[in-house]
């Protein structure tokens, strides 16, 4: 009777075993699919934020070509600006006198806003009224 008694004991102490071995091996399990699921979403992050970097670095390459343009369009701005520094200002005003009678101006508004002779002035009118 001992022997059975031991054997029930036994049995029931290894059923006990196999249950509580089953039910971690489920919790596992699920722990492994939270884990996949929570690395899947990782990696999705992962492969946005590198496309953000890759599209912030493309950016960043066009940027500098534009600046590179821009340079290469200013940098010769100095020179043209000490060039019409150094221009005779008595052809800046006979060239906005031409522009001047070609919108109607008369011979003494022409001396009156370019600082021109009379005879310069009529001379203007006669040249650029054609």
């Amino acid at each position: 009777m001992i022997l059975e008694v031991a054997v029930i004991v036994l049995f029931l102490f290894w059923a006990g075993t196999l249950a509580m071995f089953l039910a971690y091996v489920r919790a596992q399990r699920q722990i492994a699919a939270q884990q996949a699921v929570g690395d899947a979403l990782r990696d999705q992050r992962i492969k946005d934020l590198a496309k953000r970097v890759d599209d912030y670095q493309n950016g960043n390459v066009r940027m500098g070509e534009d600046l590179h343009e821009l340079r290469a369009v200013v940098s010769p701005l100095p020179d043209k600006l000490a060039q019409l520094e150094q221009r005779d200002p008595s052809s800046l005003s006979f060239a906005q006198a031409a522009r001047l009678v070609g919108m109607g101006a008369s011979v003494s508004e022409l001396t009156q806003s370019c600082g021109l002779t009379q005879a310069e002035a009529e001379l203007m009118s006669k040249l650029h009224k054609n």
